[in-house]
């Protein structure tokens, strides 16, 4: 029996914060133990209840979605957060990346999506909409002021080992994953994931990602090994 995922699930859309309680709570690893229709009572809630995972809705009432993110990663920086909401716009998916998200899925997806959407971030995964993925990448080809910037290829550059690390960070491959396909210990993964995270002058793998792409760190068709020099 897999160990449960307790979750928050905000959401002011009554009915359909009860259709996917309902769904969700077939999965025999997720288990919802909080609701909230708003980000104040959100954050009130996580104050509560021990959380794995927190579903966020956009559209809120009161503070709204983003600033609900942004709070709840202030309070609790290790508690992932998934965004379900029906818009994709560029300047929104910027603001939630900004925010701490760790994903963002689309409503309307199918149930399948969702569900592993919310155990990859609850497995340090990130995970992304491929709507999401197509407005990241070409958001971040223009943009040259993000606040987490840091990284000096002259002067932080990365080993290929590094490189591999960060290609599998990008496709979402958990500590877990990448220390089977690379055939190393989670431990040397989590180290070489706190090196790059501090080459890169960025928090967290999701902003480590987003350099990766807006500085081509990777390479273009995502395979590992495939490095020069």
């Amino acid at each position: 029996m897999p160990s449960l995922l307790h979750i928050l699930l905000v959401e002011d859309d009554e009915l359909f914060r009860l259709g996917l309680r309902v769904r969700l709570q077939q999965e025999p690893d997720l288990e919802v133990v909080a609701e909230a229709e708003d980000g104040e009572t959100a954050i009130e809630r996580i104050k509560r209840h021990p959380l794995d995972v927190v579903i966020l809705d956009v559209g809120l009432p009161g503070i709204g979605g983003i600033e609900t993110c942004r709070q709840i990663k202030q309070q609790h920086p290790d508690l992932p957060i998934l965004i379900l909401t029906s818009h994709t716009q560029k300047p929104l998916i910027n603001r939630l990346i900004e925010a701490g998200a760790q994903g963002y899925c689309v409503k309307g997806s199918p149930a399948e999506v969702l569900m592993l959407a919310i155990r990859s971030i609850a497995a340090g995964a990130s995970w992304w909409d491929p709507t999401a993925t197509d407005e990241i990448r070409a958001a971040f080809q223009f943009r040259s002021s993000l606040p987490y910037q840091g990284f000096d290829s002259n002067e932080k550059t990365l080993t290929q080992r590094e490189q591999e690390i960060l290609t599998l960070i990008a496709q979402g491959r958990t500590n877990q994953e990448i220390a089977d396909q690379l055939y190393i210990t989670p431990g040397t993964v989590r180290v070489h994931v706190h090196t790059i995270l501090h080459k890169l002058g960025v928090q967290d793998r999701t902003q480590a990602a987003i350099v990766a792409l807006q500085k081509k760190l990777i390479p273009e068709d995502g395979r590992v090994g495939e490095w020069e020099g």
